[in-house]
């Protein structure tokens, strides 16, 4: 069984996160790139006219990605990982799971917030991945330890 995690990481934080996991769950790191990446000004929350608060606003946003070759048929489980924004994920979440085909795939999501819950992002990102499997993970806020983040694969027990 091969694995991947996927992550998109607008500071760097989900970035840490997903490399730490890569490692220890033996799986090959494919960053979600931005075709226009993210600055401060776009990533404020308290703006309602910021990028951010824009894309997240509208359900039919899907940012730009920096499209590189992805086999998806190689990988069993996807670990995909990203920053809670407004309690889901990014929009560029679904950009990225409607440009490949994870057809089959078990789809694990991990992510980094400032203070909320997943809510009810596995359901808003099934649709763009109708014919995966998409499980709400884990929150991996902070710095997990690499034995924090080995124990939580091994209780997922795929």
């Amino acid at each position: 069984m091969k694995n991947l995690v996927a992550y998109f990481s607008a500071s760097g934080t989900t970035k840490k996160v997903a490399e730490k996991l890569s490692k220890v769950a033996e799986a090959d790191l494919f960053e979600i790139v931005p075709k226009v990446p993210y600055t401060d000004a776009d990533l404020n929350w308290m703006d309602k006219k910021s990028r951010s608060s824009l894309e997240m606003a509208d359900k039919s946003s899907r940012p730009e990605i920096v499209r590189k070759a992805l086999d998806t048929s190689k990988y069993d489980v996807i670990y995909l990982g990203f920053p809670i924004w407004w309690y889901v994920a990014p929009k560029i979440i679904n950009t990225f799971l409607e440009g490949y085909d994870f057809s089959g795939k078990t789809i694990i999501l991990f992510a980094t917030s400032g203070g909320s819950g997943f809510g009810q992002t596995a359901k808003f990102l099934q649709s763009s991945a109708p014919k995966a499997t998409i499980k709400a993970g884990k929150l991996l806020n902070g710095n997990p330890s690499e034995s924090s983040l080995s124990a939580w694969v091994k209780e997922l027990k795929l």
